[in-house]
């Protein structure tokens, strides 16, 4: 924004010159700072709309990444509430057939022979 020339207090404390020969103020010193102003306002609208276009493609952003995040968190929560309780009575279903197993093959190995026919339906 180095291209602002003025502030609103040098608007508010501009003193013009006046005419030499009559009253008012002289039309020229009048005009080239009211060029400079209209300047300054082109400026500031255009970086307004610059900010504003900006703004409103971050918000896009930022929705559709909420967007993204809630999808996510959905899915993840629906994917272990449903996976969590088979997944528990998986594990518990193969440590006991690897315990039985376990029992059978180093019982025979053993000399042991003993078989616990118990769990066998487990196999």
């Amino acid at each position: 924004m180095s291209e602002i020339k003025l502030t609103a207090q040098d608007i508010l404390h501009k003193q013009f010159k006046e005419k030499s020969i009559g009253k008012g103020y002289d039309e020229a010193d009048v005009d080239a700072y009211l060029d400079i102003v209209i300047k300054d306002y082109d400026t500031f609208h255009s970086k307004l709309t610059q900010l504003q276009n900006e703004n409103e493609r971050l918000k896009s952003k930022v929705d559709e990444l909420n967007r993204q995040v809630a999808v996510g968190s959905n899915m993840g929560r629906s994917a272990n509430e449903g996976s969590q309780p088979v997944s528990s009575a998986t594990n518990i279903d193969i440590l006991k057939r690897l315990s039985n197993l376990e029992r059978r093959v180093f019982g025979t190995q053993m000399g042991n022979g003993e078989s616990d026919d118990s769990d066998s339906h487990l196999l």
